[in-house]
């Protein structure tokens, strides 16, 4: 048995997990930031590094105690490096070293995109490689072909705004508190999905990538008028604020499923799984999964619990990095972008 230790500090949640084998999850501690940043209605870097700062001791600690684990137990460290916001990041990874260097481990670096991509294999036994992966979060929404647990290519991603971005600002037009995603998926379990029809950005033929800003716009002319900015949002009822929420949710959606599907008949591959912070997000779940079972697909969503950021599937993916020697030194940066 082999277990690691994950630290995850790439945005505005502070976790920490013990995983044996990448797969069985002792703990997984995270405390979350909203409350610290909602009155600002997105994430201050400055702000999310000092409550790393002042939490992540004792989520390790914590995370240890849950796992009934000590440092001797340990056989490596994993932490996410990259991407997310560099001053957060700093902080997981100068904790890690300093965990390392204390307690003798190895140091392994992990990519929080690659890991979201992985995540949906976390407590299973049977191996779903490979797969199309479709990664939807706050700062990325991409298609890959995950061959295996550490080897990973990228098909297509967002050209602008991410999905979970668009969530957020669409939130905001329609006046709904932050973060954005849960509160459009709640206000659209009230509305028409139909009662909208809202622009599906599919750019050029065959092409993998996403676009998600001219969905935003769309709305944001809707509440408003045509080349409006302020002056709608007062004159809708709860029920016209619920029926753009899911008429763009379902927009959204319906851009994601068939961009799958897309990488699906292009690499011939039988299987999708699905991660990331919007893959908990209800209608896309219940949408994609449909659409699969259609198709004769095989299918697998994250459990809701490592569809956030948290340091399990930080921990799972660093498993499989040590197993096959993938390990960092103590000169280990951080980086605010991916490496995929």
């Amino acid at each position: 048995m082999t277990t690691i230790l994950g630290i995850e500090t790439s945005c505005d949640e502070t976790s920490a997990s013990v995983v044996d084998d990448g797969k069985t999850v002792r703990s997984n501690i995270v405390a979350s930031q909203i409350d610290l940043h909602r009155k600002y209605g997105g994430v201050v870097p400055e702000i999310a590094s000092r409550a790393h700062i002042e939490r992540l001791d004792a989520v390790v600690e914590e995370a240890l105690e849950v796992a009934s684990c000590k440092p001797a137990d340990l056989d490596a460290i994993a932490v996410t490096n990259r991407p997310g916001l560099a001053p957060a990041l700093v902080i997981g990874v100068t904790a890690a070293k300093t965990l390392c260097w204390a307690w003798n481990k190895p140091l392994v670096a992990v990519d929080h995109i690659h890991a979201h991509a992985i995540s949906p294999a976390i407590e299973l036994e049977e191996s779903i490689w490979p797969a199309i992966g479709l990664i939807v979060s706050g700062g990325h929404t991409s298609l890959f072909r995950v061959n295996g647990e550490t080897s990973i290519d990228r098909l297509g991603a967002t050209t602008d705004d991410a999905a979970g971005e668009a969530f957020d600002k669409v939130a905001s037009i329609l006046g709904l508190p932050y973060p954005g995603g849960p509160e459009i998926d709640r206000a659209a379990s009230k509305g028409n999905p139909k009662a909208i029809d809202f622009p599906r950005t599919m750019l050029a033929q065959g092409s993998l990538d996403f676009s998600f800003s001219g969905i935003k716009t769309a709305v944001l002319y809707h509440v408003h008028g045509h080349g409006k900015t302020t002056g709608g949002l007062e004159k809708l009822n709860e029920q016209a604020i619920a029926d753009i929420a899911a008429s763009f949710q379902q927009a959204v959606v319906d851009v994601l499923v068939r961009k799958a599907m897309l990488a699906i008949r292009q690499t011939g591959l039988s299987t999708v799984v699905l991660g990331g912070g919007v893959a908990a997000n209800r209608t896309l779940r219940i949408s994609l999964e449909e659409e699969c079972s259609r198709q004769g697909l095989g299918f697998y969503a994250a459990k809701p619990a490592y569809c956030t950021d948290n340091a399990a599937m930080i921990a799972a993916l660093g498993f499989h990095q040590f197993a096959g020697g993938q390990t960092a030194t103590l000169a280990l940066d951080a980086f605010a972008r991916s490496s995929l």
